[in-house]
């Protein structure tokens, strides 16, 4: 059982400012939800929560870098200050990281582990000490099919979307017993505000059609739909891929070759055009 949900909800989300962040605030405002917006840049912030404000709900913007981890415990203080609780972690926050393996400058790597990973490990670990005292909490974190088979020209970035799925099962585990849940969203090639649009803007091509995704819209819903249900995962893609991985699973060699046969062409065109 995953416990009554409080009505409304207090909600951090880390790269509020556009994209995922964005849409995911702008499906849950229904909710007349609280809400904590944290991104690097104030201005954008600032819009969303006009956003929110004009469907009813209040909102704490709170500028923040999150590979700085002074700036993530401000974070924290601040909304704690205004709100007194935190019952939903968005670990949003993300940079893409194609290029060829040997062509990565250490600042790059330093850059996207801090950024998509580091920063989830340490807001949550400052983070739950609240959710404890409550007896409730959620934490979505924001993985990717690329956490579940590490894409070719994407190491890194697979790394730290693996990373955050093993964080999620181990927060399950012991966790659960205290009434809170984590949830890993792990969406493919996600158009109308995910990474994806940068990648098909550089290139000037789509990934196969074989490949499917999915669309920011239904990733936000996929939020929604965990706050209340509190799962283990959902993979969000289309055509479905959790099949493929079960396949991979059961027959490794023959897997990979099926998802590099789809994935290779486009990958490899991506770090191309995004050679440091």
């Amino acid at each position: 059982m995953t416990g009554a949900v409080p009505n409304p909800l207090t909600i951090l989300v880390t790269g509020a400012s556009a994209g995922i962040g964005k849409i995911t605030c702008q499906r849950l405002a229904a909710g007349r939800h609280r809400f904590i917006l944290a991104a690097r840049s104030e201005d954008k912030l600032q819009a969303v929560a006009e956003e929110l404000k004009a469907a009813g709900c209040e909102s704490l913007v709170v500028p923040t870098d999150v590979a700085s981890p002074a700036a993530l415990k401000r974070l924290v203080e601040a909304a704690i200050q205004k709100f007194g609780r935190i019952d939903v972690l968005v670990n949003n926050a993300g940079i893409e990281c194609f290029a060829p393996f040997t062509e990565l400058t250490d600042e790059m790597i330093q850059q996207t582990i801090a950024t998509n990973l580091t920063s989830a490990i340490l807001l949550t670990r400052y983070v739950v000490p609240h959710m404890q005292k409550q007896g409730f909490g959620r934490i979505i974190n924001m993985a990717s099919i690329a956490g579940k088979h590490g894409p070719a020209y994407g190491a890194v970035y697979g790394a730290t979307k693996a990373g955050l799925i093993a964080l999620t099962q181990s927060l399950r585990g012991e966790l659960i017993p205290q009434g809170i849940y984590s949830t890993a969203i792990c969406p493919g090639f996600a158009t109308n505000g995910g990474i994806y649009d940068d990648l098909v803007k550089a290139t000037g091509k789509k990934a196969s059609i074989l490949l499917g995704g999915t669309t920011a819209e239904r990733v936000a819903a996929a939020v929604e739909k965990a706050i209340r249900t509190a799962p283990p995962e959902k993979i969000l893609n289309f055509p479905a891929l959790r099949p493929v991985f079960l396949f991979r699973d059961i027959f490794p060699r023959l897997g990979e070759r099926i998802i590099l046969w789809t994935t290779l062409k486009f990958l490899r065109r991506a770090a191309n055009c995004r050679k440091p």
